[in-house]
């Protein structure tokens, strides 16, 4: 097996009104990828709590989020997919800007590859369980 690398993420909990707001893929089967929240990579010397701003703009197409604040840290294996573990570094964030229920956004990944489509929605915060790949571990620190 290969050696695991470690990796530095972010994820984001982005709630308004008692909900959660969270992706599909619109391009894989909920089978393959499941309800997601924005999240993503940090990248070398960037700050954890600006990726998560960065991956939410990203993510959503949307711009005005601010951090609220950090709930935590975990660590997560994602093998068999990649042999990696991922150090899930969790924010709440607020968005400013009005949304409709569901919207259709994408990522461009500066240009480097295809864009990822995806399909935003809200759910109510208290179904945050059905998050791929334990994105909702720390989702029960929302509530304190």
């Amino acid at each position: 097996m290969p050696e695991k690398v470690i990796t530095n993420k972010v994820l984001c909990y982005v709630v308004r009104d008692g909900h959660l707001l969270v992706f599909r893929h619109t391009d894989f089967s909920y089978e393959e990828v499941g309800i997601q929240v924005p999240g993503g990579s940090v990248r070398p010397g960037e700050d954890p709590a600006d990726a998560a701003l960065r991956e939410a703009r990203e993510e959503a197409g949307l711009t005005s989020f601010t951090v609220v604040r950090k709930l935590g840290e975990i660590e997560y294996d994602i093998s068999p997919l990649r042999f990696e573990i991922q150090r899930r570094h969790v924010f709440e964030l607020a968005l400013h800007e009005p949304t409709p229920e569901r919207w259709a956004s994408q990522e461009d990944h500066d240009g480097e590859q295809e864009p990822t489509r995806f399909e935003c929605f809200w759910i109510p915060l208290r179904a945050a369980h059905v998050l791929q790949a334990g994105q909702g571990a720390l989702a029960g620190r929302l509530f304190d």
